[in-house]
């Protein structure tokens, strides 16, 4: 790929950096009651993240985009240009070409900028835990897409980085958006509060027919680096598998309502979805968390074409169960009840909830969060590679699986498709 990294920050005039830079030293007390615009960055321009940053800035007053970073000069271009004729955002978009940042170092670009309050980071998630870190460090409040990590090294560099923004009393709100919808706040107090009586056992489920999520054809241009990024979801390194990248909504609302677990044994494969051009990932998995006294959540995950689609969870009871999906929920049993209340989606909150913590000077920080849950898919997808039962806290404390490739590969050229796992061959790391 011929494009290269900008080199250099743009300069800026001594009054916009100088503004930048007391606010940072001030903290949220600098936006208190509205009186200062929260300046954004965007690194990662995909569809996922263009889904976000349009409700970010449609749903929050105060804010403004003034940088895009993207490894892909095309991402970045298309993504701009759909921002700028968007005529109900468009007055918020303050992006010129220099604020824009190509290549892999582009993150540290935004970074480095005194202007910019949140970054907003919608990577592929192999990027995720390094890049959340550079934000921390550099003094910015976060939004990040989940999953956190697709290794446990990097649920590890998720944890330091929640430790190190509350410390520097900043927040990083996360993408699990089920934990912002009305009826799934409702109904899950209510399991809180005993309306099932004591949890049994949870059954969560994404199955969904579609085979060719972010998928290309790969084109004789494109190096070993650039097929994988623009393929992301099939790579291992970049998405953690379908089990983490997708199925984990369903596993973090198990993670909000029992915990983590004790142990995950799991099984998967790839049958329907075959040959080199799917990278090395797998087309299903089914698992068993033990939970200990008996309590046990099935979890179960495909993308199969043609397959009939299901997404939702189960929480059972010795006095009812709690059924829920996005579309809405019930408790049936001793303490029937079906929410008919507002429903919103999500993700406006999520960044409105952002705001509302850097202008009251009230840190949020869920990055621990939400490395607990990434962790808890991830031991399914390691028991189910390697075959093995595994334990929760070894995944977290112990293992040294590092998926991602070092920076010193995080360039255009040749890299290796790992092999697809077999499992009784795959050893732990």
């Amino acid at each position: 790929m011929s494009d290269r990294a900008d080199e250099g920050v743009p300069r800026r005039d001594f009054n916009k950096a100088a503004l930048g830079a007391s606010a940072m030293a001030l903290g949220g007390a600098a936006y208190a009651g509205g009186s200062a615009t929260l300046k954004a960055a965007w690194i990662g321009t995909g569809s996922r993240g263009g889904m976000d940053v349009q409700r970010f800035l449609k749903g929050c007053e105060g804010v403004k985009l003034v940088a895009m970073a993207d490894v892909l000069r095309d991402k970045l271009n298309s993504a701009r240009k759909k921002l700028e004729n968007n005529g109900d955002i468009n007055d918020k978009v303050d992006v010129g070409d220099d604020d824009c940042y190509v290549g892999f170092d582009a993150y540290k670009k935004v970074m480095a900028r005194d202007d910019v309050d949140i970054v907003i980071h919608t990577t592929p998630p192999g990027f995720r835990p390094m890049h959340v870190m550079a934000a921390v460090e550099a003094g910015k409040h976060v939004f990040c897409e989940k999953p956190g990590a697709t290794d446990p090294v990097g649920i590890r560099t998720m944890m330091a980085a929640d430790k190190k923004a509350r410390q520097k009393s900043l927040s990083i709100i996360v993408g699990t958006q089920q934990r912002r919808m009305p009826h799934y706040l409702e109904l899950i107090k209510r399991v809180k509060d005993g309306a099932i009586g004591n949890i049994v056992a949870a059954d969560v489920a994404w199955h969904w027919g579609n085979a060719k999520w972010h998928f290309h054809e790969r084109k004789p241009e494109w190096s070993d680096m650039e097929w994988q990024i623009r393929c992301w979801p099939y790579f291992t390194w970049l998405s953690g598998d379908h089990v983490v990248e997708q199925h984990l909504h369903n596993v973090d609302v198990v993670n909000w309502v029992l915990g983590t677990p004790k142990n995950c044994h799991a099984r998967g494969g790839r049958i329907a979805r075959t040959g080199e051009k799917f990278g090395n990932i797998y087309d299903h998995f089914s698992g068993v968390f033990d939970y200990g006294g008996e309590v046990k959540a099935y979890s179960g995950a495909s993308q199969i074409a043609g397959g009939t689609g299901t997404v939702r969870e189960r929480i059972m009871g010795t006095k009812g169960a709690l059924w829920i999906n996005r579309g809405g929920g019930r408790i049936t049993g001793e303490n029937a009840y079906e929410y008919d209340g507002p429903h919103r989606d999500g993700t406006t909150k999520q960044f409105q909830d952002l705001c509302s913590a850097i202008r009251n000077d009230e840190p949020v920080v869920e990055a621990a969060r939400l490395a607990e849950s990434t962790a808890i898919a991830m031991t399914e997808r390691m028991a189910a590679y390697t075959g093995q039962q595994l334990s929760y806290d070894w995944v977290v404390n112990s293992s040294k699986e590092e998926l991602v490739w070092p920076e010193s590969k995080h360039r255009w050229g040749d890299l290796p498709v790992r092999d697809v796992r077999i499992p009784g061959e795959t050893k732990l790391v």
